[in-house]
């Protein structure tokens, strides 16, 4: 044990734990600026309450990140392993449809465990990316990777009713990063490419069955705000008092901030014209006060954590680690684009926060984690390096 813990922090990844630490402190700065009049304004509670609250969340993540980091990531292959999380995940979400929490878009998204709660399609992103690794790792090992009747069945067959509880929920951003964490996987498995264009075919297949069993339950699912939201995302400044107002007010905010911004805590919007400026529109507020440079200094911090899980997932050896680093990359890297891409109009709002920046209790968790995880197979690369 003693041999492993020195080998643990003689191969410690220090700017990947760094670059995660300074992401998490300056997101809980900004939760504190971006939430304190909307915690007080809208429901009655000390302007710093949403910042305690987050400071427990990472409380809570920072030891999972480091059982994480400590824990052999080989071992997630193991059939018990494989099994213990997918029925973990699946119990999850079959619950959040019979005891779940809704939110202000009427999605069914959450799990009240009485101290907080918790949102299972979180926990999808990392358990797919596992999962995934681990039985393509040995259809790796056995030669039958490219033998999609032997390779693909039950992942697929997962990914599927994955898709389908998530959406049933109704969670469409979500959805989507998991079907690009899954193909991103895939894709770093070593697959020939024709069988590879197979796989995505077949994926495309599942979700459009998924998409013609939620067309048929659309009148109970496709609510009127849902609807308006989808009707906004053409021409948001059409609806600017209704359905596009949480858009053009978070162009507003960006907009004033210029390059350096009008200063930490100097937001306008936040006083009621930008609705939860804490959760997915926190980099609204922080391009109102902190400019272009503060949402610069963000998007370099995301950059490094993708380009770093990329560049360990492109040198070493195993299989394994290898679509491990790339799923990871791939969780924070999409999840970036989607939470951007909703609050810049380019797509549909789908309410996805920020990565280690906004508020979020399971997010930040689940996310810590992933980079635990990174960090041990960092570590590892790093090993084989020595060996060689």
């Amino acid at each position: 044990m003693n041999i492993y813990f020195k080998r643990f922090f003689k191969n410690f990844d220090y700017p990947l734990f760094f670059v995660y630490i300074a992401l998490c402190s300056f997101g809980l700065v900004m939760i504190y600026s971006a939430s304190m009049v909307w915690a007080v304004e809208r429901y009655g509670w000390e302007p710093d309450h949403f910042f305690n609250k987050q400071k427990i969340n990472l409380a809570l993540s920072v030891p999972v990140f480091f059982v994480a980091a400590l824990f052999p990531y080989k071992h997630y292959k193991s059939r018990f392993m494989m099994q213990l999380m997918l029925g973990v995940m699946f119990i999850l979400l079959i619950l959040v449809h019979i005891i779940g929490v809704g939110g202000e878009s009427g999605s069914q998204s959450w799990l009240n465990l009485g101290f907080g709660n918790i949102q299972p399609s979180e926990i999808a992103k990392i358990v797919i990316v596992l999962y995934f690794a681990g039985i393509f790792t040995k259809k790796y090992q056995n030669g039958t990777l490219d033998k999609l009747n032997e390779s693909v069945g039950p992942p697929l067959i997962v990914l599927f009713f994955v898709f389908l509880l998530i959406m049933l929920e109704t969670d469409v951003g979500n959805t989507l990063i998991i079907s690009f964490v899954a193909i991103s996987v895939i894709a770093a498995s070593g697959i020939k490419f024709k069988s590879f264009s197979k796989i995505i075919g077949l994926i495309g297949i599942l979700l459009t069955v998924a998409l013609v069993f939620l067309y048929f339950l659309k009148d109970s699912l496709l609510t009127d705000r849902r609807r308006g939201r989808l009707e906004a995302f053409f021409n948001p400044f059409d609806y600017e008092q209704g359905f596009g107002y949480q858009i053009v007010n978070g162009y507003i905010a960006i907009g004033s901030g210029g390059l350096s911004g009008l200063g930490l805590g100097n937001s306008n919007q936040k006083y009621g014209y930008l609705p939860e400026p804490h959760t997915d529109f926190i980099m609204a507020i922080i391009a109102e006060e902190l400019g272009l440079i503060g949402v610069l200094i963000v998007l370099c911090g995301l950059f490094f954590l993708v380009f770093k899980a990329i560049m360990i997932s492109i040198k070493t050896r195993d299989p394994q680690a290898r679509m491990i680093a790339a799923g990871i990359a791939s969780i924070i890297g999409f999840q970036t684009f989607v939470n951007l891409g909703g609050m810049l109009g380019i797509i549909p709002l789908t309410g996805v926060p920020l990565p280690f920046i906004s508020y979020g209790g399971t997010s930040i968790i689940i996310l810590s984690a992933a980079i635990g995880i990174l960090m041990n197979v960092s570590m590892f690369v790093k090993l084989e390096k020595t060996k060689t």
